[in-house]
């Protein structure tokens, strides 16, 4: 069985970040995919999703440091289902819990970036996973796009 979720969207708010039992942190930000079609009289339309992202650990820091409101990721994760119970209520929540992202992107309008590069320690690569917190930025996103 497979359950794989594969996103590029933009963070629609400064994620929030708590850390639960032994210092585990635990970061949760909403992001927005979006698409763009021609309806049936000729007009462009845009449908945007929004998702309910959650990183742990090593992830969670690194969206603490550096990522904010209106910036772009790539998340790589799983689809998730919760419930809780309030006011006699049953409420559903589905999450996308990411194992992988990906600060896509680059200056934002006000000429600051989405982030801060900080020196790799010992991943070569630019992805940013869970297993292994240490990052390089690309030297331009636009080589690393998935697509």
């Amino acid at each position: 069985m497979i359950n794989k979720v594969i996103l590029l969207g933009n963070v629609g708010n400064d994620p929030e970040v708590k850390y639960v039992s032994e210092g585990v942190a635990v970061a949760r930000f909403r992001l927005a995919t979006s698409e763009s079609f021609t309806n049936k009289n000729s007009e462009r339309v845009t449908n945007t999703e929004w998702h309910n992202i959650v990183l742990w650990r090593g992830l969670a820091k690194v969206v603490e440091q550096y990522v904010k409101k209106g910036a772009t990721l790539y998340i790589e994760g799983k689809i998730t289902n919760r419930s809780y119970e309030k006011d006699g209520d049953t409420r559903y929540f589905t999450e996308i819990v990411a194992d992988q992202m990906k600060m896509v992107g680059g200056k934002r309008s006000d000429g600051s970036t989405d982030y801060q590069p900080q020196p790799a320690n010992t991943n070569t690569g630019t992805a940013v996973n869970d297993s292994a917190p240490a990052y390089e930025i690309p030297s331009s996103p636009a080589d690393d796009l998935p697509f």
